[in-house]
């Protein structure tokens, strides 16, 4: 059916809420010939109060789990650095687990179309149980790591899956309010991560800190996989939904080709870029794997992992491209505002993940506040996204500017809660006008995708942020010791690289120069964060009001993503039940 571009940007995605609107519009009036048609039973049908409720909770303990993971270590690194004797690769305690989900997030809505994302779940959760229970027992680093690793790509079915349950379950007036909800989660597992392993690794051991986490995340998985609706036998225009295919057709489906470039792709590059000294043939290598992976999607692929309508879409990359840089800097905050308190201010390790409190609060305030108040509607949110840019950007200088021993403590706890509130709405700013941008029938693409930028901003806020700081820390060390005439400092500096915790045990002279390193290292950090966040509000310029070539896109997208669309929707079509 031919719409105009500016109709189908401009036009609600989905049927207003109030019980007044009786015409719906094409996108909404197309949505529902094809759930008619998959499962005409479900117009009736909707998701009771206990059930969405029940969705609700085991989601979001699957995400907390999943953010518990990336912070906790900011505060148990050194004992584990310790028992594995590790100092020198602590950067990869945190990077592994970041890479292994960056790389799996953006298959997700392929594979949950294909599966379901109720049995694409709970196989991950599985094997990120399998993940916990590795790491717990490592008694080697090489144990260890693969024991992350395993943990972030059972972990990576998280998010996306989240997103899409919020899309398809809720309506369009409250979908911006259960963004904000995920963001909380996120934020609360983030603050909570390290805190809890703080407090937990003195009384049980970091081994237990990891397994513990074990019976939640399975208990949670299986809970979640019973109260996600599931789909029915049905054939619609001679294509079977996910749960009347056989096992082996449901893995005919998968675009391996697809998949293998596109995880070798992120993998390569993130580990370049977490290594000490950035290597350039990785990331040859990754270019490489990403012009095969578009080669594959657009020439060969029958059921592309990405089809190029959403890789052509400019709204989609341009937004990809802002998150990444925005979140890179704002990890930046959530990795090395434990260690500004252990090293300049002389703070206990069990009260260090308390100074995640105050951002993390703000970010998931943020977020809801943004859903709840203002996102109630499918719409532009273009001036939205460069004021919350912009203010971002202000408080990663003013970040640089108190991060100093004498700063008043007041202040900085105002900037970090105030760094989090803007990006918590940032956040959930940036996905709602990315949904604008987009055709609806690439959003089982685009959400997931989008879910891996995100992802990739803490990778990169891991390697990009965390490399400048430990080489700034590392140079200023050197430096400041050579200047006072004091040689033969190489393994105290490879010891305060990799243990913060150690400057408090320091006197005289070297505790002098290690004070210097940490806030040197800290405000280049924080500053070259706020001209990051100011070169992602022109990149997030570029996406603009509305979509470029939207018919295109329709023709293109729709078509490719026709037959997944249908059976998630087919899986999910109770769209105002959890509201």
């Amino acid at each position: 059916m031919a719409r105009k571009a500016g109709d189908s940007e401009r036009a609600p995605l989905l049927l207003p809420s109030s019980p007044s609107s009786t015409a719906p519009t094409v996108d909404e009036e197309s949505r529902q010939r094809i759930r008619r048609a998959s499962n005409p039973a479900a117009e009736d049908e909707k998701l009771s109060a206990v059930r969405g409720t029940l969705i609700c909770i085991s989601v979001w303990i699957l995400i907390f789990v999943l953010t518990c993971n990336i912070s906790l270590i900011t505060t148990i690194q050194s004992p584990i650095a310790i028992d594995l004797r590790a100092s020198t690769e602590v950067s990869w305690f945190t990077s592994i687990y970041l890479i292994s989900i960056t790389s799996i997030t953006p298959i997700a809505g392929r594979i949950s179309a294909i599966f379901t994302p109720r049995v694409y779940l709970l196989a991950s959760i599985v094997v990120q149980a399998v993940g916990l229970l590795l790491t717990s027992r490592a008694r080697s680093l090489a144990t260890f790591l693969i024991g992350r690793a395993v943990t972030g790509v059972g972990s990576g079915a998280v998010t996306p899956v989240a997103l899409i349950l919020v899309r398809e379950l809720t309506s369009e007036r409250r979908r911006g309010l259960f963004f904000g909800c995920i963001n909380t989660g996120y934020t609360t597992g983030v603050a909570c991560g390290a805190i809890i392993a703080g407090a937990l690794e003195p009384l049980v051991g970091w081994r237990a800190v990891f397994g513990l986490q074990i019976p939640f995340a399975l208990a949670a998985g299986v809970l979640a996989f019973f109260t996600i609706p599931s789909p029915r036998d049905t054939k619609t225009a001679g294509v079977t939904t996910a749960d009347s295919s056989t096992l082996a057709q449901k893995l005919s489906q998968i675009d391996y080709f697809g998949i293998i470039t596109l995880i070798a792709a992120v993998v390569l590059l993130l580990y370049s870029l977490s290594s000490p000294q950035v290597q350039i043939v990785p990331i040859i290598l990754s270019l490489a794997s990403l012009v095969l992976f578009i080669f594959v999607e657009a020439k060969w692929a029958r059921e592309p992992i990405v089809p190029t309508s959403v890789l052509r879409s400019r709204g989609n990359i341009l937004t990809g491209v802002a998150s990444v840089g925005i979140m890179t800097a704002r990890w930046g905050v959530l990795f090395y505002t434990p260690t500004y308190v252990l090293t300049l201010r002389g703070w206990p390790q069990a009260r260090a993940g308390l100074t995640l409190i105050p951002t993390n609060l703000g970010f998931g305030l943020g977020g809801l506040l943004a859903g709840w108040l203002h996102i109630r509607r499918s719409m532009s949110f273009y001036i939205s996204c460069l004021v919350t840019f912009g203010l971002f950007s202000l408080s990663m200088f003013a970040m640089s500017w108190i991060s100093t021993p004498t700063s008043n403590t007041s202040l900085y706890v105002a900037v970090l809660f105030f760094n989090g509130l803007i990006a918590g709405a940032l956040s959930n700013y940036s996905l709602a006008h990315l949904l604008h941008l987009t055709h609806p029938t690439t959003h089982i693409i685009v959400i997931p995708l989008n879910a891996m930028f995100r992802s990739l901003s803490g990778s990169f806020g891991s390697s990009v942020s965390g490399g400048l700081f430990l080489r700034t820390l590392r140079q200023t060390l050197h430096d400041e010791f050579a200047a006072r005439g004091i040689p033969g400092k190489a393994k105290l500096i490879r010891q305060l690289v990799g243990t913060p915790i150690l400057v408090q045990k320091l006197t005289g002279v070297d505790r002098e120069v290690a004070l210097v390193g940490y806030e040197t290292a800290l405000r280049t950090m924080y500053m070259a964060g706020g001209f990051l966040a100011v070169a992602m509000l022109l990149v997030q310029a570029g996406t603009g009001w509305t979509a470029p070539d939207s018919d295109k896109e329709e023709g293109d997208g729709g078509n490719v993503i026709a037959e997944g669309d249908h059976v998630v929707s087919s899986v999910l079509s109770r769209e105002t039940g959890a509201s």
